[in-house]
Order: C-alpha cells, then sequence, then structure tokens
C-alpha cells in the first residue's frame, strides 16, 4: 500500500507530489555536486537501489492492504540525501516494469518513501558524529523511516477522500511488524559494516561541523 496506484490520489495531490519531488530531487542532487562526491559513491548508490527495487516487490496481502519490506531507512543511512534520487529511480523502474505502484503517483510515492530517508540519514549522520552507537542508531533509523513512510501514506489517502480513512488506518497497524523487521535490518547491517567495511557509513563529524 506504500505503492499508491493510479485513480486513486486527487489531480491535486498527484500535481503537488511531482512538485515536491522536482525540487527534492534538485536539492538532493545539487548538494551532491557541492560536496563533490567521489565517483566511488556509484556502485554503492547502484547496489542499494537494487536492494531496495527487489525488496518493495515482495508484499505480503493483510486484510485490505499489503505490506513489504521498504529499506528506506537503510538508504538513508547509508546513502544520506542521495537517498531520495536513488528512491526516485527504484520507483520508476517499478511502476514501468512490473506496475507496482501507479504511474502518475511516482512523485507522490517518492515523498511518502524518500521524505523518511532523509529524515532519518539527518538523524543517523548527528548521532554517529555524536558517539551514538551505530547499530542502535541503526535500529531507530530502520523503525522510523519504516513509521514515518506509513504515516505520511495515510495523510495522504485521507485527505484525497473520507472513503480511504479506514484504509489508511489498516495500512498503519500492518506495518507495525514492518518496523520491527526494518529496524531489526537495518541495525544488523549497520553493524555489519561498521566491522568489515566502516568506510560505508556516513563520515563522523566534530560538533563543531
Amino acid at each position: 500500500m506504500v505503492h499508491i496506484t493510479d485513480g486513486v490520489l486527487s489531480p491535486i495531490v498527484i500535481a503537488a507530489g511531482w512538485a515536491a519531488t522536482a525540487i527534492l530531487l534538485a536539492l538532493t542532487l545539487w548538494r551532491s555536486n557541492r560536496k563533490e562526491e567521489p565517483l566511488e559513491q556509484i556502485p554503492k548508490i547502484s547496489i542499494l537501489t537494487a536492494a531496495f527495487f527487489v525488496a518493495s516487490l515482495i508484499h505480503i496481502s493483510l486484510g485490505p492492504t499489503s505490506v513489504h519490506l521498504i529499506l528506506n531507512g537503510l538508504l538513508g543511512v547509508l546513502l544520506g540525501t542521495l537517498a531520495y534520487p536513488a528512491i526516485f529511480v527504484g520507483l520508476i523502474l517499478q511502476a514501468f516494469l512490473f506496475q507496482h505502484g501507479g504511474i502518475t503517483v511516482i512523485g507522490v510515492n517518492t515523498l511518502n518513501v524518500g521524505i523518511p530517508a532523509l529524515i532519518v540519514a539527518f538523524i543517523f549522520k548527528r548521532g554517529y558524529s555524536a558517539g551514538v552507537n551505530p547499530s542502535v542508531l541503526g535500529i531507530i533509523c530502520g523503525g522510523l523511516a519504516t513509521l514515518i513512510t506509513a504515516l505520511l501514506m495515510a495523510l495522504v489517502l485521507v485527505t484525497t477522500g473520507e472513503e480511504f480513512t479506514e484504509v489508511a488506518y489498516a495500512a498503519i497497524a500492518a506495518h507495525a511488524p514492518i518496523m520491527i523487521v526494518e529496524a531489526l535490518v537495518t541495525g544488523s547491517v549497520v553493524g555489519f559494516l561498521l566491522k568489515v567495511k566502516p568506510e560505508m557509513l556516513p563520515e563522523r563529524r566534530s560538533k563543531n561541523e
């Protein structure tokens, strides 16, 4: 249900979603260029985009909705602001290749999945630089990203029409177990990378930066 289909949302909501996504894509890509991200980032971005693409395709029906792993928390932790364009690409591929989610609502779906990734990217980077245990941060960020995604999706549905209120509540409840799984997966991956390839984690910064 995180991947809203065509014909559900109002034209105003769809247009607003595309406008906001266009702005966020421009800002995140501009920030990446300004920071002169090395070309070595490309393989990491490609692998994580592929992981997001595959994980979101495997979904389980629960009542009037369906759930699946999202991994936007993991992308936010490992890619930072580049998680947003990575998610955008993944959603486009899912929509066009497998009709998983609508084409006209790609902008809204990217917002629902991408904004939580940006939020947890900020939280993880700040906490990591402050010396908080990375695995604990990963657990928090993985679960939080899923929660925010479910809330944003529910908000979009409710603003479209009251007839979607029950579905929105059901979708939030259905994602409760997914939050736990996402938290454990993200925390485990962060802990593993910390041991074998710590350079994949965000660069630690001093408090004055």
